[in-house]
């Protein structure tokens, strides 16, 4: 997701029923960036995809206390 497309994005989250739903944002706009810079971007959505998963491991943790049955909420 790029910034500038971020409030569609969060609106779309809230009319799903799922107003706190958590993605990877990088700058805009992408179709003008260098190999260098959408490289940076790729990085950059790789370390923020990597926090919210283990974001929702340790909510599935705390659900289900400790084990790994339960859901991410």
């Amino acid at each position: 997701m790029t910034t500038r497309f971020v409030s569609a994005a969060e609106m779309m989250c809230r009319v799903l029923g799922m107003p706190d739903y958590k993605f990877a944002v990088i700058g805009h706009p992408i179709s003008n960036a260098s190999d260098e810079q959408l490289a940076a971007y790729a990085r950059a959505t790789v370390e923020q995809a990597r926090r919210l998963l283990l974001q929702g491991e340790r909510r599935v943790r705390a659900v289900s206390g400790g084990s790994w049955r339960g859901r991410v909420d």
